[in-house]
């Protein structure tokens, strides 16, 4: 436990400790310093507190940078000394060269893509020149990350540079499913990080912090809500775990590529079939390669796919999200049909 913490920990102990005693029958002047302790105990704590915060956000936002392409704004993160960034491929788009500018407001400088990663919406550009002082963020532990953690999104939501929000960590785990429009990836994404931190265009790419300075995600979409025409639905932001992250930008800075996604495929072609009430029925096979994991199973073009594993399959997008929660190599049983009758086959997954 770090020293700060603990002494919040300390002062609440020492506010609540005579509230114990005086069920079991404290003086009136006990009462009397116990309720005067907890009113000098409640503004400490929130003071300190609130000095944790500016303290990682003084520690961290020299790490957090903008992003600027030609169609797209978005934020980015300082990933080494070497000038490598890592931000979402979704704020990159098709572009090549970049302009940056780092929270603290310096002149804007020149960066270029190194790859992007689509599949997860990952990707990393590279400072053409490193400016000195230039600081990496510190990543954290996926692992260590859990609901109820104090969390801080830094980025620059709607081009508003170095801002940033507060909230906690609503749930992990998630898998989330991308659009396609208004420049998305159309990814499914999953073990995402939920977060009720305010997640807003130009935000993308930017930092999910915890209160111990390290960087724990990466923000990159809020849930949209239907009856709100499309809108985002407040305090329901995802970001890509840390986990992720790094596995993706390490490879890419050292292959110039991703060579191993850990995302698990049955690789084929499919689209969305519809039953004769016009709701979606199942995924049918457009293509299934001899050498793919379906085509060795003995799945062909034409069969729908109804079930992978535990999980009903009625359109594209749920077929991504069962695979989602999957790795390369696992076996699962994949329900389908084929000219009206049903089957079932064991299916070794293979690799985006």
């Amino acid at each position: 436990m770090d020293v700060s913490r603990a002494r919040r920990l300390l002062l609440a102990l020492t506010a609540g400790a005579c509230a114990v005693a005086l069920v079991g029958g404290c003086s009136s002047g006990d009462a009397q310093r116990a309720e005067s302790s907890t009113q000098a105990a409640a503004p400490a704590v929130a003071n300190e507190l609130q000095d944790d915060y500016q303290a990682v956000i003084k520690d961290v936002l020299p790490s957090v940078v903008q992003i600027d392409a030609t169609n797209s704004l978005g934020s980015g993160i300082v990933y080494d000394g070497n000038g490598h960034i890592v931000t979402n491929a979704h704020v990159v788009g098709e572009e090549k060269t970049f302009r940056v500018t780092a929270a603290t407001g310096k002149e804007p400088m020149a960066a270029r893509l190194v790859a992007t990663y689509p599949e997860q919406d990952l990707a990393v550009i590279r400072l053409n020149s490193v400016p000195d002082g230039l600081k990496a963020a510190t990543f954290g532990d996926s692992a260590k990350v859990d609901m109820g953690q104090i969390v801080l999104a830094m980025g620059s939501p709607l081009g508003l540079s170095g801002s940033v929000t507060q909230g906690i960590v609503s749930a992990t785990g998630r898998t989330v499913s991308e659009g396609s429009e208004g420049g998305g990836t159309g990814a499914t994404l999953a073990n995402m990080v939920q977060t009720s931190a305010a997640i807003n265009p130009g935000n993308s790419g930017g930092a999910l912090v915890n209160l111990d300075g390290e960087v724990i995600g990466i923000p990159t979409l809020a849930a949209s809500d239907p009856e709100l025409g499309g809108g985002s639905a407040p305090g329901i932001g995802f970001a890509i775990p840390v986990s992720m992250v790094r596995t993706v930008a390490d490879q890419i800075i050292k292959d110039g590529k991703v060579t191993d996604s850990g995302r698990a495929a049955l690789d084929i072609t499919g689209r969305t079939v519809l039953d004769d009430a016009y709701e979606p029925a199942g995924v049918a096979v457009v293509e299934a390669p001899a050498d793919g994991a379906a085509g060795k199973a003995g799945i062909k073009p034409g069969d729908v796919i109804t079930r992978v594993g535990d999980t009903d399959v009625t359109t594209i997008t749920s077929l991504q999200e069962a695979l989602a929660s999957m790795k390369p190599g696992d076996e699962v049983t994949v329900v389908y049909e084929r000219g009206g009758s049903e089957a079932k086959v064991q299916v070794t997954l293979g690799e985006i």
